[in-house]
């Protein structure tokens, strides 16, 4: 084998290994979901809006994202909780409760995800510590704009 093809034959194994890393890239509008967190990424796509869901391997909901020009939740400084980065932009999760469901920890917050669009990304979970394992895994998205849709 000559140099140039170990050198291809190289750089397609660091392509694919890197892939490996990074086993739920962004499915349909949703961001990047490293492989680390054990989470995929269920989508779907409502006009010009995305809905991303981050499950678990047993199938129940890490955390949810609603990605629109102009999502509806609008946080409110008293209900201010922890403060966190996600994708480099500093955020605060919000305290929310669920009606009937007084035992659920709940958060939101909104964060950039495109030059013309924001995440609103939502937490509902049973104890403190599925609370701060959910916002782990949410510190970790990164959103790429041009996978995002703008429709």
């Amino acid at each position: 084998m000559n140099t140039s093809r170990i050198a291809l034959a190289m750089g397609l194994l660091a392509i694919a290994t890197w892939g490996q890393g990074h086993a739920q890239d962004a499915a349909g509008g949703c961001p990047m979901l490293p492989a680390s967190t054990g989470l995929s990424w269920e989508y779907s796509q409502a006009g010009d809006a995305d809905f991303c869901r981050a499950l678990r391997a047993d199938g129940s909901e890490a955390f949810g994202m609603y990605i629109a020009a102009k999502p509806a939740f609008e946080p409110k400084r008293g209900d201010r909780e922890e403060e966190s980065r996600i994708d480099g932009h500093e955020i605060h999760w919000y305290r929310t409760e669920l009606a009937g469901k007084p035992d659920i920890v709940a958060r939101e917050t909104l964060v950039k995800a495109g030059p013309d669009r924001m995440a609103h990304i939502w937490i509902q979970a049973e104890d403190e510590q599925r609370l701060q394992q959910a916002i782990g895994a949410a510190e970790q998205l990164q959103f790429n704009p041009s996978q995002l849709s703008s429709n």
